[in-house]
């Protein structure tokens, strides 16, 4: 999947700190589009099954966090993590990372991953559908470079990662510029 693919432009349903409302819970909704996250940049985008579960949390999205400097050098304008979770649940797992640079995108509806073709079954492990795990150079709106993680389908028995890990792809980068 590279050339000329463009992402899918949806609507994402986000919740956005706004010290004006009152309470415990000073968010508020914000809708973010496609072209909020990937007109006019160069981003990194990587998609996983889901927040909180043990690779996506030790390894994967703390790792892109730790490496975030080594891909601006890479002409990397952001870094934008995916997940099929709705937005309450990928505002805390930030928070519980103490996530200063990646943001996180939710996709709560599963509609962006769908279009990506990337949407599979994982009622094995009682997650419903949720994203296969891959990684996308994007720059404004189209896929440059995929790496997709092998064995793509739904209720894997496995959870392949290495293909979509920071280091295989800044190495890819790196290799290529």
């Amino acid at each position: 999947m590279t050339g000329q693919k463009k992402v899918p432009f949806v609507t994402f349903l986000t919740r956005v700190r706004d010290d004006s409302v009152p309470g415990p819970n000073p968010y508020r909704w914000e809708e973010r589009t496609s072209d909020d996250y990937f007109a006019g940049k160069r981003v990194l985008l990587f998609s996983l099954p889901g927040a909180f579960t043990p690779t996506c949390s030790t390894y994967q999205l703390p790792n892109f966090e730790d490496l975030y400097d080594e891909f601006k050098k890479e002409g990397i304008d952001a870094i934008y993590c995916l997940s099929v979770n709705d937005a309450f649940v990928m505002n805390a797992w930030g928070k519980s990372l103490e996530l200063q640079k990646v943001e996180l995108i939710p996709d709560g509806s599963g509609e962006f991953t769908r279009k990506m073709g990337m949407l599979v079954a994982k009622d094995n492990l009682g997650f419903g559908m949720r994203s296969w795990r891959y990684a996308a150079l994007v720059n404004n709106g189209v896929v440059e470079q995929w790496f997709e993680e092998e064995g793509f389908s739904d209720n894997c028995e496995t959870d392949p990662y290495g293909v979509s890990s920071p280091q295989n792809v800044l190495q890819t980068l790196r290799a290529v510029a």
